[in-house]
């Protein structure tokens, strides 16, 4: 994937022009920092800063379009000049739900996957005493996983086809989201008080 021209800052402000709502807002960063992680964790550190800005941009038009989501988004990235292949990594997120681009890229494809799986495991963690990623066992998150009346928005089918786009095993995507999501938590709730 091309570096993209476009700086951190340019993004959070047009994030911020089309989110308000403080849970897309963490949502946002979430997958900003999950989406970096996995980029260093796949080999593609060169790629981290673009891997993060898909993250970070992914819902850009659902908060204020969500009849419309990734239809819109292509016009609302144009505001910032985005390049082709970033429009096309937040386009392909909702393949087959709400839009027919298909993620190619193996960045795109672990966006798919890790989407609806770090909502999830956010509600998984707001439910535990320490409300915290970081002493949550795998084995806790795949009892909520099988818990189809558990954060029932978050979709397993989505996860299960994001792990079989990227060939991995369901273990293993449910496990190096958790730890991305374990070791990226304390920036995710650093950068979002500075999007309040």
């Amino acid at each position: 994937m091309p570096a993209s021209a476009i700086s951190r800052t340019q993004a959070v402000e047009l994030l911020k022009k089309y989110n308000q709502e403080p849970f897309h807002l963490l949502h946002a960063v979430t997958l900003e920092a999950v989406m970096r992680w996995f980029a260093q964790h796949l080999n593609y550190a060169h790629e981290a800063d673009f891997w993060a800005l898909c993250g970070l941009l992914h819902d850009i038009d659902f908060e204020k379009y969500p009849d419309e989501h990734c239809q819109k988004a292509p016009e609302l990235l144009a505001e910032i000049n985005a390049e082709d292949a970033l429009v096309h990594a937040i386009c392909s997120h909702a393949y087959g739900l709400c839009s027919q681009v298909k993620p190619e890229h193996e960045m795109e494809k672990v966006l798919f996957a890790v989407d609806e799986l770090t909502g999830l495991i956010g509600a998984a963690a707001r439910m535990r005493p320490s409300k915290s990623t970081k002493d949550m066992e795998l084995s806790s998150l795949k009892k909520k996983f099988k818990d189809k009346k558990f954060a029932a928005g978050c979709s397993r089918d989505v996860i299960k086809q994001g792990a079989e786009m990227l060939g991995w095993e369901l273990d293993r995507v449910l496990s190096l989201t958790l730890q991305a999501c374990a070791e990226t938590e304390d920036w995710v709730q650093e950068q979002t008080k500075t999007l309040s």
